[in-house]
């Protein structure tokens, strides 16, 4: 509210033009440095403090990376609760696919949820939802606990990222996909390798691990939550919240694009489905070793340098983001497969920083193919459907292995899945290289 306003609504009220410059020294004295006075966009007239925009991008960013982090806070627990309460490895990979389907039906079924009430209410009641599966992982005490909170992670983690992805482009200075894209595979890519990493410590090194990690999850959550409460709503029209299926629809121009996008993502997610469900069991084999964080060295790895790989290489032409990081995914893979078959633990290693770099790259490089020729009018649509394919792919292969590990063991699951996505990969380096912009050769000079 403006000096000019204050001081008309004093007068009217009989209030001394002292008492209102007293009044808003008090106010200036009580407001905060990161928060700034926006009019609301309620009836009520009042006014609200909110982030600047810049913060508030960075929360949005935070939220993203905050949703891969609690993914994975479960993952190095997953042995003990194994051992503790007695199921199979299929039983193991049903809770991890459980958290991926769960994203699937928040997609399918409210997918559009901010751009009807608004990013704010979306993000306050996603977050709230991940505190309260945080606290179910807490006190766990069967695999059936395991189920329900992680259903729930995944449904709350779906509404939260597709409100925060939303959220970017809406604060974006310049409203760039590209910038946003960089900032949301970074932002995703380091939030999975942080929450294997800081989970995997505490659980190694702490006092109570299987309670410590998630009471550090449970921390930053309320700090996002805080954020989220002051942060700017950037959806002015809103309507009541209305739950039908999202029908995927993918306009013909987009086609080929979303071909080449969803094939990358299909390779790239569908390894790391299978790295975050099986993989800390193979490293625990390939370095005879039963320290939780020697098991998640591989997924650190993996994402890592797929977040470091992104920040060098994600202003790179998207062919040859796509088609140089589907090779490096490839030969990734083939690393880790021969890894598997030989029992090599610096194999291991070598191919999950290198698997990590085309993780990134060729997502990155397919994603920003497909956004730079979307119209704007099919924009939501096309986006639903590709985040679609995307935990479809990070779901089905980690169910799959799960029911094969049992039969053909864990060398050679790695082996027939890695073979499978390797192939995957260098399909979509040739459907890349074949996008390439062509040079136009000038016209002979007629004699």
């Amino acid at each position: 509210m403006s000096d000019r306003t204050g001081s008309a609504t004093g007068a009217a009220q009989g209030i001394g033009p002292a008492t209102a410059d007293l009044d808003g020294q008090r106010r200036a004295r009580l407001e905060l440095p990161w928060l700034r006075v926006v009019p609301s966009t309620e009836t009520t007239g009042k006014v609200r403090r909110t982030l600047p925009p810049r913060i508030a991008y960075a929360l949005a960013a935070a939220v993203i990376g905050l949703g891969l982090f609690a993914s994975v806070t479960p993952s190095p627990l997953y042995r003990t609760y194994s051992v503790l309460w007695g199921f199979s490895p299929l039983t193991l990979t049903l809770i991890y696919a459980t958290y991926a389907f769960g994203v699937l039906a928040t997609l399918l079924l409210a997918g559009r949820l901010s751009d009807d009430v608004g990013r704010r209410p979306v993000l306050l009641l996603s977050l709230a939802m991940l505190m309260g599966s945080t606290v179910l992982f807490m006190f766990a005490g069967s695999a059936a606990w395991l189920f329900v909170a992680r259903g729930l992670q995944g449904l709350a983690t779906g509404a939260a990222l597709s409100a925060a992805s939303a959220a970017l482009l809406d604060l974006h200075p310049r409203r760039d996909p590209a910038g946003v894209g960089l900032t949301n595979g970074v932002a995703a890519a380091a939030g999975m390798g942080l929450g294997a990493l800081v989970s995997s410590s505490l659980v190694q090194l702490g006092s109570a691990p299987r309670v410590l990690p998630y009471v550090v999850l449970l921390g930053l959550l309320v700090v996002a939550f805080a954020g989220a409460y002051w942060m700017p709503e950037p959806v002015l029209e809103r309507s009541r919240f209305r739950l039908t299926i999202e029908r995927p629809t993918i306009p013909d121009v987009v086609r080929r694009p979303f071909l080449l996008a969803g094939l990358a993502v299909l390779s790239s997610w569908s390894i790391g489905g299978l790295f975050f469900s099986l993989g800390p069991q193979l490293a625990a084999h390939l370095f005879n070793s039963t320290n939780v964080i020697t098991s998640s060295a591989g997924i650190v790895a993996l994402a890592g340098s797929g977040a470091l790989a992104q920040l060098l290489l994600g202003r790179t032409a998207p062919w040859i983001g796509a088609s140089a990081g589907s090779v490096a995914l490839a030969g990734g893979v083939l690393l880790i497969v021969a890894a598997a078959a030989t029992d090599s633990s610096g194999a291991y290693l070598a191919g999950s920083v290198l698997g990590g770099i085309g993780f990134g790259v060729a997502f990155l490089g397919g994603l920003r193919a497909l956004v730079a020729v979307i119209p704007n009018e099919h924009r939501a649509a096309v986006m639903s459907a590709f985040y679609i394919v995307a935990y479809a792919s990070l779901s089905v292969p980690a169910v799959l292995a799960g029911i094969v590990v049992t039969h053909l063991g864990l060398a050679s699951t790695f082996e027939t899945f890695g073979s499978v996505v390797a192939g995957i990969a260098l399909i979509v380096a040739f459907e890349a290289w074949r996008t390439r912009p062509t040079r136009i050769r000038p016209l002979a000079p007629v004699s």
